[in-house]
């Protein structure tokens, strides 16, 4: 097809959010007492891209609930300005011990780590 294959897009988006999770809101996969649980996601492709070029992601929070996040991720290729597909992910946090949404909501840690890249839905109202 010449094109990346759509699962790869999705392995992409679930890297970036998992590799901001781990380096700036300090997730440890086999440890935390807490984890995002995805529950949905779907993509917009606005064109491809193909070998060899490089891809670039922009990740950034649009939502921040009481054990809910909802992700948003932009895949560029590397030099070109046009946005190639946009992504969502909606993760549910978790009790590592019960698999159940966490009671007290998500930690206070990784609330602040993703606090860092919250959209201000405010800024783009009239």
């Amino acid at each position: 097809y010449q094109h990346m294959n759509n699962a790869i897009y999705n392995f992409l988006y679930d890297s970036v959010i998992n590799s901001y999770l781990f380096e700036f809101c300090g997730l440890k996969p086999d440890s935390s007492p807490q984890y995002g649980m995805v529950v949905h996601s779907h993509n917009d492709y606005f064109a491809s891209i193909s070998f060899p070029a490089c891809a670039e992601l922009g990740l950034r929070v649009n939502k921040i609930g009481n054990s809910s996040v909802t992700y948003e991720i932009a895949l560029f290729e590397k030099g070109v300005d046009q946005v190639k597909s946009v992504g969502a992910f909606v993760q549910v946090w978790v009790d590592r011990e019960t698999g159940r949404p966490s009671v007290n909501g998500i930690s206070q840690h990784v609330r602040d780590g993703l606090q860092r890249i919250m959209v201000d839905n405010n800024e783009s109202k009239l």
